[in-house]
């Protein structure tokens, strides 16, 4: 199983980090203990949601649409 996950920052409610990990607890528990430079200064995070995909060419192509601007949308609106 793939997963898409969205992380919304705690400290700042309007910042928001789509991925794709191997292990989701594994690296949720790595975004807020500050291992991830791209997270770091908006630690802690907290799960907003995920999506489970039985194929990886799917999840991949849904965190690449997460990633742009109708996709940031849709996921304002839908998730």
């Amino acid at each position: 199983m793939q997963y898409v996950y969205i992380l919304r920052s705690l400290d700042d409610p309007d910042r928001y980090y789509v991925g794709r990990p191997g292990n989701l607890k594994a690296r949720l528990a790595s975004h807020n203990a500050a291992q991830v430079i791209h997270t770091a200064k908006f630690a802690p995070w907290a799960l907003k949601t995920y999506l489970g995909f039985d194929d990886e060419a799917q999840a991949r192509a849904f965190e690449k649409y997460l990633k742009t601007a109708s996709g940031r949308a849709f996921a304002k609106k839908r998730l």
